[in-house]
């Protein structure tokens, strides 16, 4: 079996007097591509911010590489490969193409980092046409590829996407879901946060679907697909 790279375990984050997420228990295991889905407001941005250091966590227990992270600042988990794609794509708006994917390796100190950035543009052939274009003229499929492209300048060992296809033209979200398999398929260990079920469970190998911050069913992703109350519930059957 191949190894586990995150455990999460009875994941509890409060908002004042509100419990935002109840529990929570799953695992991401090398060269998986897993999906956490459920509506908005279920508690998934949530998880991923306690997760990655950037919301405080009630209770649980968070293991990265086999060890414990829990209170670890955000910085400190990049370092360690863990690299999250945030919602709402968080370019520097005021920097080049270019300028963006430096600022992904920040946390290196290695000399590989230009030859990185064409390995990106081979990704996205469209920020390679646009280098030196500054990121926010650019439309917010753009900036979501770029975000995704900064994020793997980090070489991280699991990548986190928080609602990739939030807000995109229909064209836009195929061109998405398909460099997400693609980023897959090179050998990166995958967790996608998505509200679009259907397209999320069908990339994955396996899944977990959250409601009201607790996850109340997971397992392998294409019988979740068929799953009746799934797709009762996320796929309008």
């Amino acid at each position: 079996m191949a190894a586990t790279l995150l455990k999460v375990g009875g994941l509890r984050v409060a908002y004042g007097g509100i419990q935002a997420v109840k529990g929570v228990s799953f695992e991401v295991h090398e060269g998986e591509l897993v999906s956490l889905i459920g509506a908005n407001g279920a508690g998934k941005t949530t998880t991923l911010k306690a997760v990655t250091g950037l919301q405080p966590v009630a209770a649980g227990e968070i293991e990265f590489l086999g060890k414990p992270i829990k209170g670890q600042g955000p910085w400190d988990l990049v370092k360690q490969g863990l690299v999250m794609v945030p919602e709402g794509r968080g370019t520097f708006t005021r920097m080049t193409i270019t300028e963006n994917l430096q600022m992904g390796a920040f946390v290196r100190n290695d000399k590989e980092i230009d030859a990185d950035i064409e390995k990106v543009f081979a990704i996205f052939p469209r920020l390679k046409e646009r280098r030196n274009q500054l990121a926010g003229t650019m439309s917010g499929g753009e900036q979501q590829m770029l975000a995704m492209g900064r994020a793997l300048m980090a070489k991280p060992k699991v990548l986190l996407l928080d609602e990739p296809s939030m807000g995109l033209s229909p064209i836009m979200v195929d061109k998405i879901f398909e460099v997400v398999a693609d980023i897959h398929s090179r050998g990166t260990t995958v967790l996608l946060v998505e509200q679009n079920a259907s397209r999320a469970l069908q990339l994955a190998n396996r899944g977990y679907v959250m409601e009201s911050g607790e996850v109340t069913m997971d397992g392998d992703a294409k019988a979740l697909l068929d799953d009746p109350k799934v797709r009762a519930a996320y796929l309008g059957e």
